[in-house]
């Protein structure tokens, strides 16, 4: 089933028969919620599913002109997500982040840590490395002259460079074609918060089991991703062979099998 309600993000719902337990997926800047076209056929076996659309992206790209006008920030975005989750009555959920999405999913369980079961976080952003830092302000810099879809581009390459990657490049470009120049500004702002947020759930551990699903060949994110679950008690870490950034595209079987598992282990 599919809502846009007014004033909330646009979502779906896929109910389960019988489970009582809500999985909410929640995709990074430039994608939408079609980015789990791989995930649903295998997660709507076993949960509730809610997927959203972030504000500005997919089809809440008309959200109310009044949110389009503020300045973004992680709580703001994450914010929106909550009020899907109390328009829908649902208590609590496991999440699946993507991506920027990691940051959305980890910021709940700090605003909302009583509505998170478990997270799942896939191709997890927990520190820009000097190299994804030159990229940004870089973007930073053109981003007034060059054309948005240029710069986004030229993420797509460097974060996803090899040619098994492809099929994750082309999907997150033409979805990013979806947005416009304005709003990919209000979204790039947000990566000035991406180190001071993360340095802070570093040194804050959280009672949540929380899985991290990372490819082996996400050269500019794993190494972050290994010192933050060494920090933390209650993370794991599954590195899958042959994969880079987006491994919900790239190796959708092995995350759906290891992510629905962990899941599993956390369900009532």
């Amino acid at each position: 089933m599919v809502f846009m309600p007014q004033g909330l993000l646009f979502h779906k719902i896929y109910p389960h028969p019988t489970s009582k337990d809500w999985v909410v997926f929640v995709h990074g800047a430039g994608g939408s919620s079609s980015i789990w076209f791989k995930q649903i056929k295998d997660y709507k076996q076993h949960f509730n599913l809610l997927l959203v659309d972030l504000r500005g992206h997919g089809k809440s790209n008309q959200l109310l002109k009044d949110l389009l006008a503020q300045r973004y920030t992680f709580k703001s975005v994450t914010q929106d997500v909550l009020r899907v989750l109390d328009h829908l009555k649902i208590q609590s959920a496991h999440f699946v982040g993507m991506s920027l999405g990691t940051i959305i999913v980890r910021n709940m369980a700090e605003l909302a840590g009583e509505r998170v079961k478990s997270m799942v976080l896939g191709g997890a952003v927990t520190r820009l490395n000097i190299r994804s830092q030159v990229l940004v302000t870089l973007g930073h810099l053109s981003k007034h002259i060059m054309p948005y879809m240029w710069l986004y581009r030229l993420f797509a390459y460097v974060v996803m460079p090899q040619s098994s990657q492809k099929e994750s490049r082309h999907l997150f470009v033409r979805e990013a074609q979806k947005l416009c120049q304005k709003e990919f500004k209000r979204w790039f702002t947000l990566t000035a918060e991406v180190n001071p947020l993360m340095r802070y759930f570093k040194e804050r551990a959280l009672p949540i089991p929380t899985l991290y699903v990372m490819g082996a060949c996400d050269y500019m994110f794993l190494h972050p991703v290994r010192e933050m679950v060494a920090a933390h008690q209650q993370s794991e870490l599954v590195e899958i062979p042959d994969c880079g950034h987006v491994c919900n595209v790239e190796q959708p079987r092995l995350f759906n099998q290891v992510s629905i598992d962990f899941i599993y282990q956390q369900s009532n």
